[in-house]
């Protein structure tokens, strides 16, 4: 079951975005060559306590760090340590917070120095997809109509999104009902109401859309080693459209 936010619930899951939306700021600044990503995670540990919040992810289903740092060809649950970025990287940071028993949950992929035309595509199409998916979360749509918009403009731009990783409801749990896949069939599944909460997340592969695990059970990589790239954002429906609780 979908579950339906009060306003006053809205209310502190925005307050855990602003503090998430501050941390992507604060931590965007350190992202250089040379940096690693152990650093980005105590980094990020370090300004979410001081908000006076929890990292949601430290301990999760036994996750042991605080971020997510997924490199080039790793999709997602790139777990941080003594890797050094480099001049060229495809670096996607995911972050989630809990504040006053709320969640929020963001991802943003940027390209560490220069970068090749076709990672920079991949970058703009991803953040576009998102962005297109945010606009059908209005009351009277359906919950494919998000998936298929996705879809729709990630193949069209010659990309694939992966299967077997999804977005989901948010609120007093990181994960809640329902899962969001990122294709489908537009004009199906439940009807969108206001105070549905969301975490969008399209992932986006280069190559085609398959996936595996690697041995550490965590780190997600592309099954052809091309990159990919994962944008996500915390995003409630209103009565005035869909507003973004983690919008940096």
């Amino acid at each position: 079951m979908i579950i339906i936010k009060t306003p006053q619930e809205i209310e502190k899951m925005r307050q855990s975005g602003r503090i998430l939306a501050h941390v992507f700021r604060e931590l965007m600044e350190i992202v250089r060559a040379g940096v690693k990503t152990g650093e980005l995670d105590k980094r990020a540990f370090s300004l979410i306590k001081k908000a006076g919040a929890e990292p949601a992810f430290l301990n999760f289903r036994g996750y042991p760090k605080s971020i997510c740092t997924s490199v080039n060809e790793q999709v997602v649950h790139g777990i941080p340590g003594e890797y050094k970025l480099n001049d060229g990287d495809l670096l996607s940071i995911d972050i989630g917070v809990l504040f006053d028993s709320y969640y929020s949950d963001m991802t943003v992929t940027v390209g560490v120095g220069k970068q090749s035309r076709e990672n920079l595509k991949l970058i703009r199409v991803t953040r576009e997809a998102l962005n297109l998916g945010i606009k059908e979360m209005v009351c009277g749509k359906r919950l494919y109509d998000i998936s298929a918009r996705i879809q729709e403009y990630v193949e069209k731009n010659g990309f694939s999104v992966v299967r077997d990783l999804v977005g989901h409801g948010i609120g007093r749990s990181l994960h809640e009902d329902p899962q969001i896949p990122n294709f489908g069939e537009s004009s199906t599944g439940p009807l969108l109401e206001e105070g549905m909460v969301f975490a969008l997340e399209p992932m986006v592969n280069r190559g085609n859309y398959k996936v595996k695990t690697l041995n550490d059970n965590w780190t997600v990589v592309t099954a052809d080693g091309k990159t990919s790239c994962h944008f996500e954002h915390t995003v409630a429906i209103t009565d005035g459209g869909p507003e973004i609780l983690t919008k940096v």
